[in-house]
């Protein structure tokens, strides 16, 4: 009898809440603990400075109609923490995406419209391991699945429309590192195993192609990440060979930098890229737990993080992203979080 009377409240209290119309907000979660944290250049300026760091995403709203979601409907709100980011892509109306691997997941958050969405599944298949994410100008959302072979899409919603499992009439092997360029409306796709990179039209349809095995210049040795600059040039990480190369947006070799080696501006696992609109290159390299930056010739600049838990410290951090205001998304992997970094221009 007693356990009736519970199930008969829980249901009245649930049918009250849901009939109120109530519609689910979000919010993300922010690391409580910090300390000002800020990183000087080879000249001693301040160039960089920790803003904050997010964990996850909470829903709000009135406290019955929280808890009842998860007494009635079983949710767990740990599912919407971070666990294991590896990568990060912010929208021109600040909408971020998050690939995280722990999940495995999609973690979508619009803060115009506080809605969070987790994407678990792209139609009927379940996602396995996204390893990258990117918006383009209508706030589609591509997904880079690496064990199904497969880039899928979603509308700004985040809703499933589209999948891409093959470059031209040969299926993707590894497809990694996703950017999206603007200029062309092109999606570049790196395919590691296949030591290439596609691009695509926003339809799927395949553009051109470009690299093979090897070590010549043009030739990748296990590409993973990928970014377009402003100017639309295309920067691939070849992560075996120890290098970055730079190509035109048709695929046209132009130059490269990087070596192997344990000291700054040396790569020892390269992941992670970015450049922003003074041609200033942000790498993430996993071993050294830090973001290096380098000019335009590729000469080091200095460098953000270090290995730890604190704030401003990475433990294995992977991709990262430069959004329109000149704030560094990290994943710090390891650590459960992405960390947001101000940067600022040097003094001239």
């Amino acid at each position: 009898m007693h356990k009736h009377l519970i199930r008969l409240f829980i249901a009245l209290c649930a049918t009250v809440t849901l009939s109120a119309g109530c519609v689910s907000k979000w919010s993300p979660t922010f690391e409580t603990k910090s300390e000002p944290v800020q990183w000087v250049d080879q000249a001693n300026a301040a160039r960089a400075r920790y803003l904050t760091a997010i964990t996850g995403f909470l829903e709000t709203g009135t406290s019955v109609s929280h808890v009842l979601k998860y007494i009635v409907f079983g949710r767990n709100p740990n599912d919407t923490m971070i666990v294991r980011p590896v990568a990060v892509a912010i929208g021109s109306d600040e909408r971020i995406a998050i690939a995280d691997m722990g999940q495995p997941c999609v973690h979508l958050y619009v803060p115009s419209e506080q809605l969070y969405r987790k994407i678990s599944a792209a139609g009927k298949e379940q996602l396995q391991t996204p390893v990258s994410v990117a918006f383009d100008e209508q706030f589609r959302l591509y997904v880079s699945d690496s064990t199904n072979h497969a880039i899928y899409v979603f509308d700004r919603t985040g809703e499933y429309r589209q999948t891409i499992k093959k470059a031209g009439s040969d299926p993707l092997q590894r497809p990694t590192g996703l950017t999206y360029s603007s200029r062309g409306n092109k999606l570049y796709v790196v395919d590691t195993l296949a030591n290439r990179v596609f691009a695509y039209a926003p339809d799927g349809a395949l553009l051109f192609s470009f690299g093979e095995n090897g070590e010549k210049s043009g030739d990748f040795n296990f590409p993973t990440h990928i970014t377009t600059a402003p100017d639309g040039n295309v920067y691939v990480v070849d992560a075996m060979n120890f290098r970055v190369q730079i190509f035109a947006p048709s695929g046209k070799f132009l130059s490269s930098f990087g070596h192997h080696g344990n000291g700054s501006g040396d790569f020892a696992m390269p992941k992670g890229i970015v450049v922003d609109k003074s041609n200033t290159i942000y790498i993430v390299d996993t071993l050294f737990d830090n973001v290096q930056l380098f000019n335009k010739a590729g000469d080091f600049l200095f460098t953000i993080g270090g290995r730890g838990n604190g704030t401003g410290e990475f433990m294995m951090p992977s991709g990262l992203y430069l959004d329109s205001k000149d704030k560094l998304y990290v994943c710090d992997t390891y650590n459960q979080r992405v960390q947001v970094i101000q940067i600022m221009e040097s003094e001239k």
